[in-house]
């Protein structure tokens, strides 16, 4: 799935993962906790990844009861989990992912950027064999979302 790097754009990336995730045929527990972890890279990478001019990417893979969520922008600069203070209203994502995920990473992207991604344990699903999932927003706008399944 590839976004424009917009606070907007996170919320697309709820309800594409969501969508993509149903339709797969997953529980809705599993589906919460994607979810929640797509959306915490999302912003994430609008945040702190964010370059003029560059979309990030999120892309999912499904196998049995594991799904992998991967966020791509154009920053080469590490995630970095921080020290929220009680009052403070953000710094808190990648502790949330980290709480709930199996286990988190990340990884170089080429040509630019890097790759944060996480494994979440989902419900089976009933009977369908899940493909890696791509969704792309185009240069229309943030809104522009188009859907692909390979």
């Amino acid at each position: 799935m590839q976004f424009a790097s917009t606070a907007r754009c996170v919320s697309l990336v709820r309800t594409q993962v969501e969508r993509v995730l149903r339709e797969w045929g997953h529980a809705p527990s599993g589906i919460e906790t994607a979810v929640l972890v797509a959306s915490e890279l999302a912003a994430n990478a609008v945040v702190h990844g964010h370059f003029p001019g560059h979309l990030f990417e999120v892309g999912m893979t499904s196998a049995d009861d594991i799904c992998l969520i991967e966020v791509s922008d154009s920053s080469p600069r590490p995630p970095e989990a921080l020290k929220a203070g009680i009052n403070d209203e953000s710094g808190r994502g990648l502790q949330l992912v980290r709480a709930v995920a199996l286990c988190t990473g990340q990884r170089p992207r080429r040509p630019v950027g890097k790759t944060v991604w996480a494994k979440v344990r989902m419900a089976k699903p009933h009977s369908r064999v899940a493909a890696p999932a791509r969704l792309h927003a185009t240069s229309r706008g943030p809104e522009a979302v188009e859907g692909r399944v390979p």
